[in-house]
């Protein structure tokens, strides 16, 4: 059976191509920079590997691809930000130099729709990357496809999060620009049969789905199958840049990854996929019945490493909280040891320690809970002397606990949305990195503005948090 290396595996495409993978029985390589993404969401299997891989590192790619027979490229470099198509673009010219000196026989190449009319950056980038992928002497298929309907699709989750956190849909113009979005389901049918392949030269195909909608008509669909009301309201005063910014406050996914996509969707994109279809026939699932699938298991994230298997997460997740959460949080570098600064984070809730920063804020917020319909605040602490999960700490329950790495604490007090409190530490060799983050999946608009109400107390809490842990870490020793 053919040796399989994802590249970009922690990926929305990848981390679920993945299990799809195993089960046809292929000896998987799953290789990402966030590798603790990966992890946690997938379910450990004999024939899996998961490796750190940065493709910048030219060396490290040269010496990780050569061994395997087939490769799916699902890298992309939108997360980057700033210059992030010329970062793509030095991804691709590394894979490339590593395939020329490898024995790899196929490489999938996962593409994006190039629009008739118009420009945008991480199209053009994805363009490119295919041409400098076929300069090898590998065959290259390159599969082009638009919009991905399914949970945790971030052109999906941007049209799924206005229509959960928003009264009112204000869009730009390009509203009444035309797509066939394409369900997962199918698009994994296609990777999975051209992984079968072995092919002597380079091919290009479209993948699109049986309907053609535009994006006013998809966010009609939407609406109806959340139980929402469509009020769309697109106007030519929200300029892409503008746009951009909305994007931030409305969405949870990314702002690199949400402004890089929102540059394309001005233009149709409608996939020319007859060849494909009459090569690999399948019955293509319609975009209601994508939609309809996709909300009913938007909450498969949570039964996950991600949230620790936590029922109460399970419990309170509702549709509408998505994938991408809202996140604030702040990070400190340290020579002191994981095990210095890990002794003074399992302390946290104690009556020694409290929570290391602005403890009246802390306690503040935990009496605030009776206006949001909880009770009075009990004071609870772990029994230790280590934590474990399950302890709770006040309101806050331990979640998923790794000594001298990671700490995550579920939110229990009552508020509009779903939560959690991570302590993350990082050995970079010389130094440590210390990080304190707060998840928050809003629940509609009401669980937007409780965000943004307490966004400036988390940025203030949070930077003085990881300082008074470094702090009383040095005075520990």
């Amino acid at each position: 059976m053919k040796k399989v290396l994802v590249l970009g595996a922690s990926g929305y495409v990848g981390s679920q191509l993945l299990p799809l993978l195993l089960d046809e029985g292929y000896e998987v390589t799953a290789a990402a920079r966030h590798i603790d993404y990966l992890q946690a969401r997938v379910t450990p299997h004999p024939r899996l590997t998961i490796t750190y891989l940065d493709l910048a590192d030219k060396q490290a790619t040269m010496s990780s691809v050569p061994q395997f027979d087939l490769v799916f490229f699902l890298v992309h470099g939108m997360a980057q930000g700033h210059d992030f198509a010329e970062y793509e673009l030095s991804l691709a010219n590394n894979f490339k130099l590593a395939l020329d000196n490898s024995q790899v026989k196929h490489v999938i190449y996962l593409s994006a729709l190039q629009p008739q009319t118009g420009n945008s950056e991480h199209l053009k980038a994805r363009q490119q990357t295919g041409q400098i992928l076929r300069k090898s002497q590998v065959p290259i298929t390159e599969l082009r496809a638009g919009v991905i309907i399914g949970p945790g699709s971030a052109a999906f989750e941007i049209m799924r999060d206005f229509v959960y956190n928003l009264p009112m849909l204000i869009t730009p113009k390009w509203v009444d620009s035309r797509a066939n979005p394409i369900a997962l389901e199918n698009l994994n049918h296609y990777l999975l049969q051209l992984a079968k392949e072995s092919p002597t030269d380079h091919q290009l195909f479209q993948a699109g789905g049986p309907d053609t909608l535009s994006y006013r008509e998809q966010f009609r669909v939407i609406c109806e199958l959340a139980n929402k009301p469509f009020r769309l309201w697109s106007t030519s005063l929200l300029t892409p840049q503008m746009a951009s910014y909305w994007l931030g406050v409305v969405t949870s996914v990314p702002s690199s990854i949400g402004r890089a996509l929102l540059a394309g969707l001005e233009h149709d994109y409608i996939a020319d996929s007859d060849e494909l279809t009459t090569r690999y026939p399948q019955t293509l699932v319609s975009y209601r019945n994508a939609v309809k699938s996709t909300i009913e298991h938007e909450g498969t994230f949570v039964r996950s490493k991600v949230w620790g298997f936590e029922p109460n997460a399970l419990k309170r997740w509702q549709p509408g909280f998505g994938y991408y959460p809202k996140q604030a949080g702040a990070s400190i570098e340290t020579q002191l040891s994981s095990c210095e600064l890990w002794d003074i984070i399992k302390t946290i809730g104690s009556r020694e320690e409290g929570y290391f920063f602005a403890n009246i804020l802390w306690r503040t917020r935990e009496w605030l809970d009776i206006f949001f319909g909880g009770g009075r605040p009990v004071r609870r602490s772990p029994a230790g002397p280590e934590l474990k999960v399950g302890d709770y700490i006040d309101s806050w329950k331990v979640i998923r606990c790794e000594s001298n790495e990671f700490l995550s604490l579920f939110f229990g007090m009552k508020g509009p949305g779903l939560g959690r409190l991570e302590f993350t530490i990082k050995d970079h060799g010389d130094k440590r990195e210390l990080n304190v983050t707060a998840w928050w999946h809003p629940k509609g608009f009401l669980g937007l503005m409780y965000w943004f109400a307490m966004m400036p107390a988390h940025l203030f809490i949070f930077n003085g948090m990881v300082k008074a842990i470094v702090k009383k870490a040095k005075a520990n020793r």
